[in-house]
């Protein structure tokens, strides 16, 4: 075998190895892209999610880069990931998610926009693992407070099922979401774990070693911000409004606490 034979061997072996891995990295890199979001909290304290928001919630959605679906239309699409705490206060693997909606606003002149869903419940999740959740029809969903200092002044109770907040040119803002459809994106979780047999309850129950590498930085990330917090005045734990406590399967429907008084409904 010829010199340039061998090369030109060795190139289709290597682009052979290459590409089916590249197929994945899709994924991978919605999830590493999810990080670089969580980790902006730690750099903007005073001008992001409150801490002890994230330390309260039961799952935490980001859907990075929402970019306009269509021209002439106000229709915003997504594709991110939701994860969601552990009986161990740990978080689950990622499950990938695709978010379509209308309005969703951000700042003038922003091509794109980030979107974190900070959820008290289960019982979202629950819709989207089974079909699709609607924010503001299957579940109440409010704009959520921005800086760690708004705790006094701000619904921190979780009056409100689902907190939204959108990051556009690198500031967080709570935004409205009401409309917006969340659904799983199946393929992306087939393609990710490899299997096409892994459900959402699947993927949440699982040990963290089926997952991919940038899944536990990602967890990571995520556990360095949602450290629990001591209890603090108007923070009751397991409080919310007559809204959410009248579901129809209340056993879904489960709310955290502050540290040794977490509650199921």
């Amino acid at each position: 075998m010829s010199d340039k034979t061998l090369k030109t061997f060795l190139v289709v072996l290597a682009l052979t190895l290459v590409l089916p891995a590249a197929a994945a990295t899709r994924e991978e890199k919605r999830v590493g892209d999810a990080a670089d979001v969580i980790d902006q909290l730690l750099r903007l304290p005073e001008k992001s999610i409150p801490p002890s928001l994230l330390s309260r919630a039961y799952a935490v959605a980001v859907v990075p880069d929402v970019v306009k679906a269509g021209f002439g239309v106000g229709v915003r699409r997504g594709k991110g990931i939701i994860v969601v705490r552990q009986d161990d206060n740990s978080w689950s693997n990622p499950a990938f998610i695709t978010l379509t909606g209308g309005s969703i606003g951000w700042q003038v002149g922003a091509q794109s926009t980030d979107v974190i869903l900070v959820f008290k419940t289960r019982k979202g999740v629950v819709d989207i693992s089974r079909g699709k959740l609607t924010l503001g029809a299957d579940a109440s969903i409010a704009a959520g407070p921005v800086g760690r200092h708004t705790e006094v002044a701000t619904d921190l109770r979780f009056e409100a099922e689902i907190m939204s907040y959108s990051r556009s040119r690198g500031l967080f803002a709570g935004v409205a979401l009401e409309g917006t459809g969340v659904t799983m994106d199946n393929k992306a979780n087939t393609a990710f774990y490899a299997s096409s047999t892994m459900t959402p309850d699947k993927i949440f129950a699982s040990s963290p070693n089926i997952a991919p590498d940038i899944a536990n930085k990602f967890v990571q990330v995520l556990t360095a911000q949602t450290r629990r917090l001591p209890t603090k005045p108007g923070m009751q734990p397991g409080a919310t409004s007559s809204s959410t406590s009248t579901h129809d399967a209340p056993s879904e429907v489960r709310t955290f606490g502050m540290p040794g008084n977490d509650e199921s409904d």
